[in-house]
């Protein structure tokens, strides 16, 4: 009886456990508040040992209806995230922010659509896999108020600039600026609109 009750949750709320070594929850279900993701992610880490190869591609369809896809082959380096957020919330490559982590870099690196629309996928997937709206939000506030979005070259984590223009894609983070953020998402549970708008106060 527990087990019939455990599945009728699961299926009530869009999201179930994915398959190989998929960490994060999928939600396969295109009724879902946050969008679904088509299949699970399959991943290499390389020799290198900073990147990790996609070995399929990645499909999200976010709330719109908008299909994001990360193409088998891609290398990501979570560069896009900023490095401070990864103690708040794990490395890149880690628990259930992974997919959305994986999107988010493809995309920078692609510069398809606009960083404002690409840091909104962000949120959504991040939601879709199961990450609490606290921690998602903080992650958006960071994204939107310290991302560098199309302005800088890649760079991956540790590598020295090479001139004044070759910066990381991500600005580094004050910790307090995040936990001051963070308790008052806490407090006054914002809308993206309201992140964005205080985020931009620079």
């Amino acid at each position: 009886m527990r087990i019939l009750v455990l599945l009728v949750a699961l299926l009530l709320s869009g999201c179930i456990l994915g398959k190989g070594n998929q960490t994060a929850r999928n939600n396969f279900n295109p009724a879902g508040p946050w969008g679904y993701y088509s299949g699970p992610i399959d991943t290499r880490w390389d020799a290198d040992g900073r990147t990790m190869t996609l070995l399929n591609e990645l499909h999200y369809t976010d709330p719109k209806g908008v299909v994001w896809i990360a193409p088998a082959g891609s290398v990501i380096d979570g560069a896009s995230i900023p490095r401070a957020l990864w103690s708040f919330m794990g490395g890149p490559f880690e628990g259930r922010y992974r997919n959305a982590s994986v999107l988010h870099d493809v995309a920078y690196d692609q510069k398809s659509r606009p960083p404002a629309e690409t840091d909104r996928m962000f949120y959504n997937a991040m939601r879709c896999s199961g990450v609490g709206v606290v921690e998602a939000k903080t992650m958006y506030y960071a994204l939107f108020r310290h991302g560098h979005h199309w302005r800088a070259p890649r760079i991956f984590a540790g590598a020295k600039a090479q001139s004044e223009n070759n910066v990381p894609r991500a600005a580094p983070v004050e910790e307090g600026e995040l936990a001051a953020a963070k308790s008052w998402i806490e407090n006054a549970n914002p809308s993206l609109a309201q992140i964005e708008a205080r985020a931009g106060q620079r």
